[in-house]
């Protein structure tokens, strides 16, 4: 098996440890704020570089296009290598592996922006819900660009939603393949808005109730860095059990593939 490289860059994030009470708190409530992840330097790097990546793939905001075209930036680690050493090396690994296993991969990377202008909701839903993997421990975390309120279309969440457990959806391979938008039933009294900083992480579990409104904000983008982060033997229920690939970040795994997998993208 070769080595994992594990190198710290403290020139660019904030490194920290969960403490047990902290713990203790995400699995209750399903969710956790880790606070500031970037240093001021870490942060406009970053932000210099997903913004060359994505004007140069997007373009100006279109309100004719769909949500996929104007939100949504896949795999931004393979455009970034800031965004690579903050997915495979940054500070959210560490948590990661406190709140699922010391076993981890990477499984998800991408831009989630709404850029003024963007005034289309995204409703109620689980991440599960578009990808389903077992076990279920799986997290997703936000890393903001910009300081986010309901103005500029923040995250809404439901605490404590996770221990309902996975929703089903109906979601044919043709859903899946054009990244058709999945919707469930939520109670908006018991929401809360989950207002952020610029360079402040949250994480949340894949089963976690959220959504976000529109951005109506005339001055100001809501961009965000979304990464999920899993155990590293996690299937996808969805496609036959077969293993989620993602780069193994710590520790061991079962599938040969998933220990093969982006091994040579530093």
């Amino acid at each position: 098996m070769p080595s994992l490289v594990v190198q710290k860059h403290t020139e660019l994030f904030k490194y920290r440890s969960l403490t047990n009470s902290e713990i203790e708190q995400y699995h209750d409530e399903g969710y956790l704020r880790i606070g500031q992840v970037l240093t001021d330097r870490g942060l406009e790097d970053l932000k210099k570089e997903v913004m060359a990546a994505w004007e140069s793939e997007k373009g100006p905001f279109n309100s004719d296009a769909n949500w996929l075209k104007n939100s949504l930036l896949p795999n931004i680690h393979h455009q970034s290598d800031l965004v690579r050493k903050y997915y495979f090396n940054g500070p959210l690994v560490e948590v990661a592996q406190q709140v699922i296993s010391p076993n981890i991969k990477s499984v998800t990377s991408q831009l989630t922006f709404k850029m003024r202008g963007n005034t289309m909701p995204f409703g109620w839903h689980q991440d599960n819900g578009y990808g389903e993997l077992e076990p279920y421990t799986t997290i997703s975390s936000l890393t903001a660009f910009d300081d986010t309120d309901q103005d500029n279309g923040c995250l809404r969440i439901i605490p404590g939603s996770h221990k309902a457990g996975q929703i089903a959806v109906d979601r044919s391979p043709e859903d899946r393949k054009a990244n058709k938008e999945v919707v469930v039933e939520a109670d908006d009294t018991k929401s809360i808005p989950l207002y952020m900083r610029a360079g402040e992480a949250v994480i949340f579990h894949c089963w976690m109730l959220h959504k976000s409104e529109g951005n109506h904000s005339k001055t100001r983008d809501r961009r965000i860095l979304f990464q999920r982060y899993a155990n590293a033997d996690a299937v996808e229920v969805y496609n036959n059990r077969q293993p989620r690939l993602g780069r193994l970040l710590r520790g061991t795994t079962k599938f040969p593939e998933v220990e093969a997998f982006e091994a040579d993208l530093l």
